[in-house]
């Protein structure tokens, strides 16, 4: 069975539209995006956080966010923060590299 992963970021429209677009057609996983913020173009709400078996945010606030506006579903879902600041454009080559790099590793460690 698929992984379901839910990335957010703060606007969903640089860093988590980005890791959606490199993941979508992974096998592993079944992969959906949000933000943090009420502009955010998918705005992270309890539907999308039930659905997810794990959770990947680009910074510490937004699992702040999660966890004052959702606790508690934050206690029971497993998040891991990338520590990716926001200073990418959507599909930046830089941006990929690291998204790639961290959430890899975070797989391999076993943290998902």
């Amino acid at each position: 069975m698929k992984k379901k992963i839910l990335f957010v970021c703060t606007i969903n429209r640089m860093r988590s539209a980005t890791a959606h677009e490199i993941y979508k057609d992974d096998d592993r996983f079944e992969i959906q995006s949000a933000g943090t913020d009420p502009s955010a173009k998918i705005e992270i709400n309890e539907s999308l956080l039930d659905w997810a078996d794990s959770i990947v945010v680009m910074e510490k606030h937004h699992r702040n966010t999660i966890r004052k506006k959702y606790p508690e579903l934050y206690e029971t879902k497993k998040i891991v923060c990338l520590y990716i600041p926001d200073e990418y454009d959507f599909m930046d080559k830089t941006l990929i590299e690291l998204l790639q790099g961290k959430f890899e590793d975070v797989l391999r460690r076993g943290l998902l």
